[in-house]
């Protein structure tokens, strides 16, 4: 059962989006993905805009399977301002009334590596993203916002440290392994060809990678991976050889992000939402190693090549500038955080 966020990081989003809850005041929002990483921390802080604010926003949120999702979070979903919709979003249909926002971030990352789980991937971006603008359409959604990612760049060139929005690279269309990349792409398009056709007024957040209590500590996040394995005293598994570059944002931090953009942010634009701060794999691994306590060092599996290293950095100048949001929390901080609330979720 997953306990409540830590009300300090709640309080710090409230405060940060005060104009956000005054302008959604008494708003009905449709979100997918509620049960996911990002989807949660979304609602929860809704839920607290709610009890400190006052702002009476009721939510509607859709899951494959709400008996499950109560159960696993009965303080998000067994609430009388959350009704669930039972359903996939490559195929539900409801009549859930009147809805003024519509949050999309229902994803699927499954192995890319499997044939089957490749096609799923592409068609739950593709199908699902257009049956949610359907239904936010018909159901007089006037602001709509994609979590898309920075994956739809493709591969970073090794002499670009920081992705802008401008960057014109995407995945190898003949790559069958990018299907995340190039569902998030089209996603993208359907998004932008759906704002312009209507008065649904729609933005896009590219998400990088991002870190937090609830991030999943057995998927496809390495840095919930390595988090699990040095609170469990074992070894952190590298599978490379620990040279490629990443930056981690807070999630308290890419909450603040991704509700200025659902208020402010401009209609047709996307926006990287990310650290711009860079970190090696392995220097990542030992900075979790030294906050846990870990005794036991990781070792990469293979040797560096002495390639160039991978990098998936953003440049996020234009969600600063437009939206006024910042890094706040230091990664240092937000390890720490997270750390110590899957240690306490341990305990408990």
């Amino acid at each position: 059962m997953r306990k409540p966020l830590p009300v300090e990081d709640l309080d710090l989003i409230v405060d940060q989006t005060a104009e956000v809850w005054s302008a959604f005041d008494r708003a009905r929002l449709f979100i997918t993905g509620g049960t996911g990483f990002i989807g949660s921390w979304l609602l929860e802080v809704v839920q607290h805009a709610n009890r400190v604010r006052g702002s009476g926003i009721e939510i509607v949120a859709l899951s494959r399977d709400p008996d499950k999702a109560q159960g696993h979070a009965p303080h998000l979903f067994n609430s009388a301002e959350v009704t669930l919709i039972k359903g996939d979003v490559a195929d539900f249909r409801a009549n859930a009334g009147p809805i003024d926002l519509c949050i999309h971030a229902a994803t699927d990352v499954a192995d890319p590596a499997k044939a089957s789980d490749r096609l799923r991937i592409f068609d739950t971006n593709i199908i699902g993203t257009r049956n949610v603008l359907d239904f936010a359409q018909a159901h007089g959604a006037s602001r709509f916002l994609l979590t898309s990612s920075g994956a739809i760049y493709g591969t970073q060139p090794p002499a670009l440290t920081h992705v802008p929005e401008t960057f014109s690279g995407a995945p190898d269309p003949l790559d069958v392994s990018a299907a995340y990349g190039q569902g998030k792409r089209a996603a993208e398009w359907l998004v932008s060809a759906y704002g312009r056709q209507s008065n649904m007024f729609a933005t896009i957040a590219r998400i990088y990678a991002l870190i937090g209590p609830g991030i999943p500590l057995d998927g496809p996040f390495a840095a919930g991976n390595f988090i699990r394995d040095a609170l469990a005293g074992s070894p952190i598994t590298i599978n490379g050889d620990g040279c490629p570059m990443r930056s981690y944002l807070y999630m308290a931090d890419a909450c603040i992000w991704l509700f200025q953009m659902l208020l402010s942010g401009e209609r047709g634009q996307a926006y990287n939402v990310g650290s711009e701060r860079e970190i090696s794999i392995i220097d990542l691994a030992r900075m979790i190693e030294a906050l846990c306590g870990s005794n036991i060092p990781a070792t990469p599996r293979i040797s560096p090549t002495g390639a160039p290293a991978p990098r998936y950095v953003p440049d996020t100048t234009k969600a600063r500038s437009v939206l006024n949001v910042a890094e706040i929390t230091p990664l240092e901080d937000a390890l720490l955080k997270t750390i110590n609330w899957n240690r306490m979720a341990v305990t408990a």
